[in-house]
């Protein structure tokens, strides 16, 4: 097994968690915060999915998958279009808002499917390349895909938690 082939298993195992994050779940639910500062299922899945397609897209020296195919239209969100929601205020977390879980979805699998298509491509020593200098010791692409791997994994983690609590409440 190559390595990016742990890192697409690493990958399909994140949208996996999106889709039972979001499954069954109407736009209200998606936008249910269990207290004023906490997030929604709704920005959870967001944020994750712009924090890969952002930092995947910077490795790979590309633009983002969020507005070279439309997804910061179709949101429609308050925001910069290269918001990622780092630093979010209560007031903007409350601001992100979908009609379906199939937007979510949609755009979490278009950024996978550009991630994979990335990882493929990777060969030989690729994973050693510096991809951030401001880091002492200088970031990876293999630290920094770990990195996005274990932020989304917390993230999809913390998503499945309110659905739970979403569903009980029903």
């Amino acid at each position: 097994m190559r390595s990016a082939d742990v890192l697409v298993d690493a990958f399909d195992r994140i949208r996996e968690a999106v889709h039972g994050a979001v499954a069954g779940l109407t736009a209200e639910e998606l936008a249910v915060r269990i207290d004023p500062d906490a997030n929604s299922v709704a920005w959870l899945v967001w944020h994750l999915t712009r924090i890969q397609d952002d930092h995947l897209a910077d490795a790979a020296g590309t633009e983002q998958v969020w507005t070279a195919a439309g997804w910061a239209d179709r949101f429609a969100l308050p925001f910069p279009a290269g918001s990622t929601g780092y630093g979010h205020s209560r007031e903007q977390v409350a601001a992100v808002r979908v009609d379906s879980p199939k937007l979510l979805t949609g755009y979490h699998d278009a950024v996978h499917a550009n991630t994979v298509g990335y990882l493929a491509g990777l060969g030989g020593t690729a994973l050693n390349r510096v991809v951030d200098e401001d880091w002492d010791p200088p970031v990876t692409l293999g630290v920094r895909l770990v990195s996005v791997i274990a932020d989304d994994l917390q993230h999809a983690g913390q998503a499945a938690f309110v659905h739970g609590v979403v569903r009980r409440r029903r």
